[in-house]
């Protein structure tokens, strides 16, 4: 079982993407702010994060810049969430670091292929 840290201020979207990876088998951590999204990665280590880039106090963006800062979370693999889908907005995500970039509305189903497919590249 995997463990997957999901951070988003929608407590509608942090309620459906928790239940779709927990229905896949995969263990959750939920948070709502971007600053106790990094507590909780330095703290447990997850296998994946999912960060929703607008998030109150520290962004999605900050959160994952400080995870690639930090020796025990820079390895972890990281989806950007949002609704900011430019090109420039994607750029700006790659640019700090993350594995991939989902934009809302988004598919469930993608949402847990993705990590899957996440999870199996970090296990090879």
């Amino acid at each position: 079982m995997s463990t997957i840290l999901v951070a988003d201020d929608d407590r509608d979207i942090l309620d459906l993407v928790a239940f779709k990876l927990s229905a896949a088998g995969h263990e959750l951590i939920t948070v709502t702010d971007g600053a106790t999204a990094l507590t909780e990665a330095r703290r447990a280590v997850p296998d994946v994060i999912v960060l929703d880039v607008a998030m109150p106090g520290m962004s999605g963006l900050d959160v994952c810049r400080e995870l690639r800062a930090d020796p025990v979370t820079s390895a972890i693999p990281v989806v950007l969430l949002t609704a900011r889908g430019q090109e420039s907005d994607v750029e700006a995500g790659f640019d700090v670091g993350a594995d991939d970039y989902l934009v809302k509305p988004f598919s469930p189903r993608e949402l847990q292929s993705r990590v899957t497919a996440m999870l199996s590249r970090a296990r090879a």
